[in-house]
């Protein structure tokens, strides 16, 4: 059994190059439907359930670093999504993204009005870290993990629901993308200003595009460190002079804040970003999972279950949206994933669609980290209002 706090990290860290080593590179079929990402969190839970590491001798070091290292992943992350670009996607798009994030809110606190006799009525802290994910990215759902506190147990019913009903949406939405001429036409859907606006943002990104070099790693890395030490001390007197907030809500806003202006300042531009946030959330994810024991979810059908109906409300009232606003299929299934997926897998739908529309899925995804978070958090508390 592992005592020794630094072991217990180290031991995680390596566990995390293995799996991400062997997506890579061995091209396996079973990482399209398990990512290593999740493979991560599950087999950390596995090593938890096993004990393979004494909880209460690692705690310090558990302690020290998961919030620390969110905070710093959540700067980091945010740093690639300049709102300059983001306008540029047009108001069509704009509002095609932003029917997928309150569509999905919906489903969140209907979903979990219906089914909270079945999931628990404290249940709305784990469905709110499962909609920071659902709005963003996983990075967003640690972030709200750590804004609300939520336990480890919660944590793992939200990444099993953020695995398993997540994949079969992405399989149905690329069904979906099939259906598109047909869709159009009944939405009456005008689709000429889409390959403007992808041609657009392939021209910005040839002229944006630099190497990684170790100067630019270790000031992403540093300037990342500084903001969660000082975020986390502007958070504590933010909870002190405005207590209607907790400390770590605060210290979350602050450094989405930071993010979103270095995104248009010069750091926007060092190359690395993408790297070292996928690095932290690594990290994170790993930590987070060894405190979380498989035996803890015993109510794993239910939770599955709210999923399905969550995206069930929002695939309805997306398609009424899409019928009352004459949006594309493109527009309303890239939005869809954008905050289902993020990054992943946005880009992916859109490139089946058409190559040249891959830098509009990215930048859809983008925006979904900077509203991930806060509206990840206003859920969570909308459906604790109803518990």
């Amino acid at each position: 059994m592992i005592t020794n706090g630094f072991t217990y990290v180290a031991v995680l860290i390596f566990l995390a190059a293995i799996l991400v080593l062997l997506e890579k590179k061995t091209g396996w079929k079973f990482f399209k439907f398990i990512p290593a990402v999740v493979l991560l969190y599950l087999i950390s839970m596995l090593l938890c359930t096993l004990k393979v590491w004494d909880m209460e001798s690692t705690k310090p070091a558990y302690s020290a670093l998961k919030n620390s290292l969110t905070y710093a992943m959540v700067f980091t992350m945010l740093l690639r999504c300049d709102i300059r670009k983001v306008i540029k996607l047009g108001p069509k798009m704009l509002i095609g993204f932003f029917s997928a994030s309150v569509t999905i809110v919906i489903g969140f606190v209907i979903s979990f009005a219906v089914m909270k006799g079945f999931i628990g009525n404290d249940a709305w802290m784990g469905l709110g870290a499962l909609c920071g994910s659902w709005l963003g990215g996983s990075g967003n759902m640690v972030a709200v993990q750590a804004a609300l506190n939520i336990s480890e147990a919660d944590m793992g019913y939200a990444l099993v629901i953020d695995s398993i009903d997540y994949s079969i949406w992405v399989m149905f939405l690329l069904w979906a993308i099939t259906l598109a001429p047909k869709f159009n036409k009944w939405t009456k859907a005008d689709t000429r200003a889409l390959d403007e606006v992808s041609s657009r943002l392939e021209e910005d990104a040839k002229f944006n595009t630099k190497p990684i070099d170790f100067q630019s790693m270790i000031l992403l890395i540093g300037t990342a460190f500084l903001v969660s030490a000082i975020g986390q001390n502007v958070g504590a007197f933010l909870n002190g002079a405005l207590p209607f907030l907790d400390k770590a809500t605060w210290t979350v806003l602050f450094i989405t804040v930071l993010g979103l202006i270095g995104a248009v300042s010069p750091l926007g531009k060092v190359a690395g970003s993408a790297e070292v946030s996928n690095l932290l959330l690594y990290v994170v994810i790993a930590l987070l999972a060894s405190r979380a024991s498989l035996l803890e979810l015993g109510d794993a059908p239910a939770w599955i279950l709210t999923g399905f109906l969550i995206l069930a409300i929002h695939m309805v009232l997306m398609l009424l949206l899409a019928k009352l606003l004459k949006i594309d299929m493109f527009t309303a299934a890239v939005a869809s994933l954008a905050n289902i997926g993020g990054t992943a897998s946005a880009p992916v739908l859109a490139g089946s669609y058409s190559g040249s529309l891959v830098p509009v899925g990215i930048l859809m995804a983008l925006m979904g980290y900077v509203i991930g978070t806060p509206l990840g958090i206003l859920t969570a508390h909308l459906m604790q209002m109803i518990a």
